[in-house]
């Protein structure tokens, strides 16, 4: 039996923990940063047409109204059509977007689930996602079902998923999520192997979804109001500001699923990172000899273990070890590897100068 599954691509997001390569006006899904296209491109492509039993319609695009040129710029090079594009007037978290995919998805695709997915994730085994939805489709026409990582190192930086009873198919229910743990609870999640990374991707019935809004129905309703009021042209839909403004800011993690009774969670192995710091941007991309990362023109002499990033510039290091260093057209940014959390900081002191 064919699975119908239409892609909600959420695009909103500004990367700030990788300024200055990612900026309000090109954030870091509009960037190639794991792999050879962009993080927005590779996305889209990981969810298109045949995959076995899995047939996917055109994605479903939401992106700030600034980005607009991007997402259209980032489907042409891929050739991708999309079935729509939303535009938002600012950006109201994942909640306002996940309840206006539920209702697009019955309007515009009425018989398919509902794929929901940062534009900015790196999946390096797109068979073993590709299986994880299949595995998934069964329970979400019932249930909300996340996929959660499988966690290989006692991770600070995400959050967690404990699973409750098996489903069926290694799909679980969810006994609780978990804020980011300390490095000692981390371990001990890593050792009790019933704990997942919460990856933020979603599965879902719009019909349950919206179902499942009852318990914060003031950011569902404030939030189709936006849709049915939005100016629609082509694909494009955007968002009526007013309506769009009053919608509470809120994940959909708090709005619906530590709320819901039908949420589900399906772990899997999938090669998952959310290149959320420049330190993981390191750990995942390939290396010289001496442990470098380098992209760009680069040029390096006694440098081990560095994160060298040139943007239209060229960059010279020596004598250095463990640093970060990126280096754009109107920026530069110099910290050790272990202090990456500091860059939303130091990004926020740059814009005071």
């Amino acid at each position: 039996m064919t699975i119908r599954i239409l892609p909600a691509i959420m695009s909103g997001g500004s990367g700030t923990r990788l300024w200055p390569a990612s900026t309000e006006a090109r954030p870091k899904q509009f960037h190639a940063l794991g792999g050879a296209g962009t993080l927005i491109g590779e996305t889209v492509a990981r969810v298109r047409g045949q995959a076995g039993a899995l047939s996917f319609a055109p994605p479903m695009m939401q992106a700030n109204v600034s980005h607009a040129e991007l997402i259209a710029e980032a489907l042409a090079a891929i050739s991708v059509q999309p079935t729509a594009i939303v535009l938002e007037p600012a950006a109201r978290n994942t909640a306002a977007v996940g309840a206006i995919a539920a209702a697009l998805g019955a309007e515009l695709e009425p018989e398919a689930l509902v794929l929901l997915l940062p534009a900015d994730h790196q999946i390096n085994d797109r068979a073993a996602f590709l299986a994880a939805i299949e595995r998934a489709a069964p329970f979400a026409r019932e249930r909300i079902v996340t996929f959660g990582i499988n966690p290989d190192r006692p991770e600070t930086g995400y959050g967690y998923i404990k699973r409750g009873a098996e489903l069926g198919a290694g799909v679980y229910a969810i006994d609780s999520f978990r804020e980011k743990p300390n490095d000692a609870t981390a371990r001990a999640y890593l050792e009790h192997g019933g704990y997942a990374w919460n990856s933020g991707m979603f599965l879902f019935s719009p019909r349950v979804m919206l179902e499942e809004f009852a318990q914060s129905a003031d950011v569902r309703d404030a939030a189709l109001e936006a849709l049915r009021l939005a100016r629609r042209h082509g694909v494009e839909i955007r968002l009526d500001e007013t309506a769009f403004n009053k919608t509470p800011s809120m994940p959909l993690d708090i709005a619906v699923m530590e709320k819901t009774k039908r949420g589900a969670v399906a772990p899997c192995d999938i090669g998952w990172a959310d290149l959320g710091s420049w330190d993981e941007i390191w750990r995942l991309s390939p290396k010289d000899g001496a442990g470098n990362a380098v992209h760009g023109k680069v040029v390096t002499l006694d440098a081990d273990g560095n994160l060298l990033r040139a943007d239209g510039v060229t960059l010279s290091v020596a004598g250095v070890s463990d640093l970060i260093v990126i280096a754009t057209g109107d920026a530069v940014l110099i910290l050790p590897r272990s202090r990456a959390q500091d860059v939303k900081r130091l990004k926020e002191l740059a814009e005071k100068l």
